[in-house]
C-alpha cells in the first residue's frame, strides 16, 4: 500500500509558516515594549554567570531548584539525585527532541520495541521502562509519541523509585518536561539551521507584554531531515504552542497554553542480529551482536551489510503521530507564604505506523544447515524474514490536579510543604492495518498477509513475496503486493480493522499526596513524603464469537519516601533516602509494553470455550495478578563550588524490585521474579568560571536478575515413563538486566574564548547494553522409572549492542547583541554504533556524522 492509503493525506509541507509566523512578531517586540510601561532589561547573577534578565535570553547550565509545587526544597537539600536539563544546555547541543536532549545526562538509555511504542520515546532511567513516568508539567503524559523540545524550557530526571511523586509506575525514576509558558519581560528570537543530510529546521519563540495584566507567547517549530548514515530515512514534524497569562505579576493568575505537533516519517526498522540460540556456532555462553561489515553464513555465503542498509519498505512503510494538549492553569498567592495551583488538562495523542522488522528468529540470517533446500531456501543463512509491524490508535486524558503549598513555621522548626489531590480520566484505544474481506472461518477476525503463517519462513513462495529478502541486498526484492493471504494470489487493499476488532484501556485515578521539608536545625533537614492512589482500569478485548470481553481491575497504591539531609556547610549536604514505588497490571493502557498485561483470548474455540477463557481472564486480572513492587535505598553528597556556580553530586543507591511476572515451578504464571540494581553516580552542572560551562555525569550500574523464573521443557515418553514437562530455572536468572549499561559517562562543555568566540563540545560513553538471553541444545531425557536427566543448555546466546564512544562539537559567534552564528558537529568522528536494542528481533543503528549551522536572531 502507498502511505497515503492508510491515512489521511499528510499537509506537512504547508504548515511551514506557523513556525515562521513567530517572525512577524519580531519587528513589532521592541515596540510593544516600549507600550508595555516596563523597566529596560537589568542583569542577574545566575550560575556563575552575568546573564541578561529576559524570557529568550541565555543562561547557565545550573538549575536552582525544580520547576515544581511539589519540589518543596532547593537541590541542594533535597535527598534525592536529580538532574536538570536546561534550554541552554538543550540550545548548545543541537538538541531537538527528548531522546537528543537526554544524552548528556548519565544512566538513561533507550529501547526499541515491536507494538505500542516501537519507535517513540522509551527511555529507561537506572535500568527501568520509564515510558509511562514521563510528565508535561507535572501532569502524566502517556501517549505513545517522539517528542521535540521547541516548547521546553527545562526537563527534570528524578531518579530512583518515584510513586510518591507522580503515581504508578516510576520505579527507576520519572521525567518532567517544562514548557515554555508567557513571562513578564517581552522579548523574541527566531532560529534557522541547514546542514548536511538535507537538515533544515526553524524555530520561533516571541514573549509579549501586552499591558501590566497580560503577557502572551508563541513557540513553533518546523523541521525536516534524512538521516546521516541512514538509506531512505526521513523525518518531518511541525508544531506551535501558544500561551497567554492573564495577571502576569499579580498574586492571582490564569495560564492558558496549548501544544500541537505533528509527525511523519518513514521509520527506521534497524538491523538484525547474527545469530540465534540454535546456531551460534560457538558452544556455552556467546554474544549476539547486530549484523554489521562483512558477513559469512554457515554455508560459505559472503556479503557486506553496510550501515546504511535499509529492510524496510519505502513505498509502503510510514509512521505518523499528532499531539494535542490544551491546559488551564490558575494560581494565587495568599501571602505569608501559601500559594495554590490548579492545572486541569486535555490531551489526544493519535499515532499509526506501518514498518518492516528484521526478525531472525528461526535463524535465517547465520542459517542453519551447509545446504539449502527448495523448501528452506535460508538454509545457508543470508536471508531476513521481514516482519510486518502495524497499528494505529489514539489516546485520551483528562487531568486535573490542586496544589497547596507553601512555607510555615511551628516554634523553631520550619516547614516547607505541598499538599495535593488529582484526578484523571484516561482512554487508550487501538486497531491494526488488515485485509479486508478475507476472514477467518472460525471466528470472523480480519488477517493480514505477512509470511508468519509459512514455515520455514524463508519458502521460495516468501521470497517471491518480498517477505522475506537477502541480508545483503534487501532492496533488490520482488515489488511487495499485498494479498489476501500468505498463500492468496487475490490482490487486496490495506484498511484500518473493524471497530469490533479494536482493543480499548480505560483507566480511572484518583489520588491524594503530601510533602514536608522540616528543617529542624540550621544544619538537619528531614523530607517526609506520601501518596495514596485509587487505579481502576478497564480492558475491552477484540469480539470473540459475538462475545466482547471486558476485564476490570482495582487497585489502592499506597507509597512513600523519607530523606535526612545533614548540611556540614551552607553549600553542601549529605543525605540518606528511602522510596517506593508501584506498577499495577495494566499500568500503561497498552500505549507501551505491558509486563504485567491481562491477556488475551484465544478467537480460535468453540463458543462454550469462548466464554469458560473470558471468565478465567476476568479471575486472573482481579484475583491473580500483582502489583510490581520497588523499593531504594539512596546515599549521597552534594556541594555548590565557585561561589555557587558549579554543582557536583555523588550517590549510592541500590533499587529491588518484586512481584515481576514469570513463570513458576509448576508452569503456572506466578509473582516470584526478582530484580536488583546497585550502583553509584556522579554529576557535574553550572559554570567553574564566568567563560567555562559544563555538565555531564558518570553512572554505574550492576543491574541483575535475582530470579527469571522457570521455563517449561516437554521429555518424551520411554517405555512405562510417560511423557512429562520439567521446569527449569529461566536462562536469564543471575544475568545482567536487559536495556541498562554497566557504565554510562557524559560530558558537554563550553568556553567563551572572546566575548564573540565560543567553543564547545561533547564525549559520550555507552557500555555493552543487552536485549535478551536464550538457550538453545538443552537434552532433557527420562529413564524408564522416571528420573530426569538433564545435560543442561548447550548454547546461552546473549543479544548485545556493543559499546561505544561519541563525539560532539560546537562553534558559536556572536556577531552582534542580536544575531549569533553557531556550527554543530555531531557523531565527529562518524563512529558507527547502536543505540537501542529490542530483544532478539532487532537494533537500531544510530545516525552518521552530520554537521548544521544555525543562526539566530533575538530582541
Amino acid at each position: 500500500m502507498s502511505r497515503t492509503d492508510a491515512r489521511p493525506g499528510s499537509a506537512l509541507n504547508a504548515p511551514a509558516f506557523l513556525a515562521l509566523g513567530c517572525i512577524g512578531f519580531i519587528a513589532s517586540a521592541p515596540a510593544m515594549a516600549q507600550d508595555s510601561g516596563q523597566p529596560a532589561d537589568g542583569e542577574k547573577r545566575l550560575g556563575g554567570m552575568t546573564v541578561t534578565d529576559t524570557a529568550i535570553d541565555e543562561e547557565g547550565y545550573k538549575a536552582e531548584r525544580i520547576e515544581s509545587p511539589k519540589a518543596v526544597a532547593p537541590l541542594l537539600d533535597t535527598p534525592r539525585s536529580i538532574v536538570v536539563v536546561d534550554k541552554q544546555v538543550i540550545k548548545d547541543t543541537g538538541a531537538a527532541t527528548l531522546v537528543d536532549a537526554l544524552r548528556t545526562v548519565p544512566g538513561i538509555t533507550f529501547g526499541a520495541a515491536e507494538g505500542g511504542n516501537p519507535i517513540g520515546d522509551r527511555p529507561f532511567i537506572r535500568g527501568f521502562d520509564s515510558q509511562g513516568s514521563t510528565y508535561l508539567d507535572g501532569v502524566r503524559d502517556i501517549g505513545a509519541q517522539t517528542r521535540e523540545v521547541f516548547a521546553v524550557e527545562q526537563i527534570q530526571v528524578v531518579r530512583g523509585s518515584d510513586s510518591t511523586l507522580g503515581g504508578r509506575g516510576s520505579a527507576g525514576g520519572s521525567l518532567n518536561v517544562i514548557s515554555k509558558l508567557p513571562e513578564r519581560d517581552t522579548a523574541a528570537s527566531v532560529s534557522a539551521s541547514y546542514g548536511t543530510a538535507d537538515y533544515k529546521r526553524i524555530t520561533g519563540d516571541v514573549n509579549v507584554r501586552v499591558n501590566d495584566l497580560i503577557a502572551f507567547r508563541l513557540t513553533g517549530m518546523w523541521h525536516d531531515q534524512d538521516v546521516a548514515g541512514r538509506d531512505q530515512i526521513f523525518q518531518k514534524r511541525w508544531g506551535f504552542a501558544p500561551s497567554v497569562t492573564i495577571g502576569v505579576e499579580s498574586d492571582t493568575k490564569l495560564t492558558l497554553s496549548y501544544y500541537h505537533l505533528d509527525t511523519d516519517e518513514l521509520p527506521d526498522s534497524g538491523i538484525p542480529f547474527l545469530y540465534t540460540q540454535n546456531n551460534a556456532p560457538t558452544l556455552g555462553f556467546s554474544y549476539s551482536k547486530p549484523v554489521l561489515g562483512d558477513i559469512t553464513t554457515i554455508g560459505g555465503l559472503t556479503g557486506h551489510v553496510g550501515r546504511d542498509t535499509f529492510y524496510g519498505i519505502k513505498e509502503r512503510d510510514f509512521r505518523d503521530s499528532k499531539t494535542d494538549q490544551a491546559t488551564m492553569r490558575f494560581e494565587h498567592d495568599f501571602g505569608n507564604g501559601i500559594k495554590i495551583r490548579n492545572t486541569s488538562r486535555y490531551s489526544h495523542s493519535y499515532q499509526a505506523y506501518s514498518f518492516l522488522l528484521p526478525d531472525d528468529s528461526q535463524g535465517n540470517v547465520y542459517g542453519t544447515s551447509a545446504t539449502a533446500s527448495p523448501a528452506n531456501l535460508a538454509a545457508q543463512g543470508g536471508y531476513v524474514w521481514t516482519r510486518s509491524n502495524n497499528r494505529y490508535g489514539y489516546s485520551d486524558s483528562y487531568v486535573n490536579q490542586t496544589d497547596l503549598y507553601g512555607t510555615f513555621e511551628t516554634g523553631s522548626i520550619k516547614h516547607s510543604f505541598a499538599i495535593g489531590a488529582e484526578l484523571s480520566l484516561e482512554k487508550a484505544r487501538r486497531g491494526t492495518f488488515v485485509t479486508r474481506g478475507f476472514f477467518s472461518p472460525t471466528n470472523g477476525l480480519e488477517i493480514l498477509s505477512t509470511g508468519s503463517t509459512l514455515s520455514p519462513r524463508c519458502t521460495a513462495a516468501a521470497i517471491a513475496r518480498a517477505y522475506c529478502v537477502s541480508l545483503f541486498d534487501p532492496q533488490n526484492r520482488p515489488t511487495w503486493v499485498n494479498y489476501a493471504s500468505d498463500t492468496s494470489n487475490v490482490v487486496a487493499p490495506i484498511v484500518k480493522s473493524l471497530p469490533q476488532n479494536e482493543t480499548q484501556n480505560d483507566g480511572n485515578t484518583k489520588s491524594i499526596y503530601a510533602f514536608d521539608s522540616i528543617t529542624l536545625t540550621e544544619q538537619l533537614i528531614l523530607n517526609l513524603g506520601a501518596r495514596y492512589d485509587v487505579f481502576k482500569t478497564r480492558q475491552t478485548l477484540p469480539l470473540v464469537l459475538n462475545i466482547q470481553p471486558v476485564v476490570r481491575r482495582k487497585d489502592e497504591l499506597f507509597n512513600y519516601q523519607a530523606g535526612l539531609v545533614f548540611k556540614p556547610t551552607p553549600n553542601s549536604s549529605v543525605y540518606a533516602s528511602y522510596a517506593t514505588a508501584a506498577t499495577p497490571p495494566n499500568a500503561l493502557l497498552g500505549e507501551g509494553q505491558e509486563q504485567n498485561g491481562f491477556g488475551s483470548v484465544n478467537p480460535n474455540v468453540s463458543p462454550a470455550q469462548a466464554a469458560a477463557l473470558i471468565a478465567a481472564l476476568q479471575t486472573t486480572a482481579s484475583n491473580l495478578l500483582k502489583v510490581e513492587k520497588t523499593k531504594s535505598i539512596e546515599a549521597g553528597a552534594k556541594a555548590e563550588l565557585f561561589g555557587g556556580g558549579l554543582s557536583i553530586s555523588g550517590a549510592l543507591f541500590q533499587t529491588k524490585t518484586s512481584n515481576l511476572r514469570a513463570t513458576g515451578p509448576g508452569g503456572v504464571i506466578e509473582f516470584i521474579g526478582k530484580r536488583r540494581i546497585r550502583g553509584f553516580e556522579l554529576g557535574w552542572t553550572g559554570n567553574i568560571t564566568d567563560e567555562w560551562s559544563v555538565t555531564g555525569g558518570y553512572t554505574y550500574l550492576d543491574a541483575k536478575i535475582v530470579d527469571g523464573g522457570f521455563t517449561a521443557f516437554t521429555v518424551a515418553a520411554n517405555g512405562p515413563a510417560p511423557q512429562q514437562i520439567v521446569y527449569v530455572r529461566n536462562v536469564t536468572t543471575g544475568q545482567q538486566a536487559p536495556q541498562t549499561a554497566k557504565h554510562s559517562f557524559t560530558l558537554w562543555t563550553s568556553y567563551q574564548v572572546t566575548p564573540a568566540l565560543s567553543v564547545g563540545g561533547g564525549a559520550f560513553y555507552m557500555s555493552r547494553q543487552f536485549g535478551n538471553y536464550a538457550e538453545g541444545g538443552r537434552v532433557i531425557t527420562q529413564s524408564t522409572t522416571g528420573v530426569i536427566s538433564d545435560s543442561g543448555p548447550a548454547r546461552v546466546v546473549a543479544r548485545v549492542i556493543p559499546k561505544y564512544w561519541r563525539f560532539d562539537a560546537r562553534v558559536g559567534y556572536k556577531v552582534s547583541d542580536r544575531i549569533d552564528l553557531s556550527v554543530n558537529i555531531q557523531n565527529l568522528t562518524d563512529k558507527t554504533y547502536f543505540n537501542q536494542i529490542y530483544t532478539s528481533h532487532y537494533a537500531s543503528i544510530a545516525p552518521g556524522r552530520s554537521a548544521f549551522a544555525t543562526l539566530s536572531v533575538k530582541y
